[in-house]
């Protein structure tokens, strides 16, 4: 393995590892257990050390681990699912985490918090993410069925565009921002997201021309 490739492949590691975390605390809470950071190392498989790397305290561990249960696995949100169109797929995306948002509001945003503060204080590539990346997964999950109907690079930037809509931020974005109540947010990121489906049928233009 190339050393480029050594280092692309740990930051997806650090997020496996993370996930066996967030995942380990929910069996354990599904048992009836109130677990410790110790506990939940043991259950994922990892050293204690690991688990404090992660997660401060196991109190950040089981806010995080809440939210984190509550997101549905692709399999899951696409099992019943008939249309293998784009739109009402990311719509169900958007659904989905808009409601996870809301039943989840404060810990979402203490997490995002967190995420922040991490990056602001210059967090290095080389250190355990302050946060769960839930819904590329899904995104990417919504797509799969139409992706031969998208140039690669269209495809590759409708998924990040949208995922730059959906979850907390847009939550925070649509109500500290710019003020909008609830059905107006839900409307205009269903517009956005329409608008990004059709512009993504298209080739993205190139960075050489739209440079000004």
């Amino acid at each position: 393995m190339s050393a480029g490739a050594g280092q692309a492949g740990r930051p997806n590691q650090r997020l496996r590892t993370r996930k066996d975390l967030l995942d380990a605390t929910a069996r354990l809470v599904e048992r009836g257990l109130k677990p410790t950071l110790e506990d939940v190392a043991a259950e994922a498989l990892v050293s204690r050390a690991t688990a404090y790397r992660y997660f401060p305290s196991v109190e950040a561990l089981m806010l995080e681990a809440a939210v984190h249960v509550a997101v549905p696995a692709p399999e899951t949100l696409f099992a019943d699912f008939q249309s293998r169109e784009p739109l009402p797929r990311l719509l169900r995306v958007d659904e989905v985490l808009h409601e996870t948002v809301l039943a989840n509001e404060a810990p979402l945003r203490l997490m995002l918090a967190h995420s922040l503060e991490h990056s602001a204080a210059g967090g290095a590539a080389s250190e355990p993410p302050a946060r769960q990346n839930r819904r590329s997964d899904l995104i990417a999950a919504a797509l799969e069925p139409a992706a031969a109907g998208f140039p690669a690079e269209g495809l590759a930037m409708l998924g990040q565009a949208v995922a730059m809509l959906v979850g907390v931020e847009g939550l925070v974005v649509a109500k500290d921002v710019l003020r909008l109540d609830d059905a107006a947010a839900r409307r205009v990121k269903r517009w956005a997201i329409a608008a990004l489906v059709e512009a993504a049928r298209r080739q993205p233009p190139r960075g050489d021309e739209t440079a000004a």
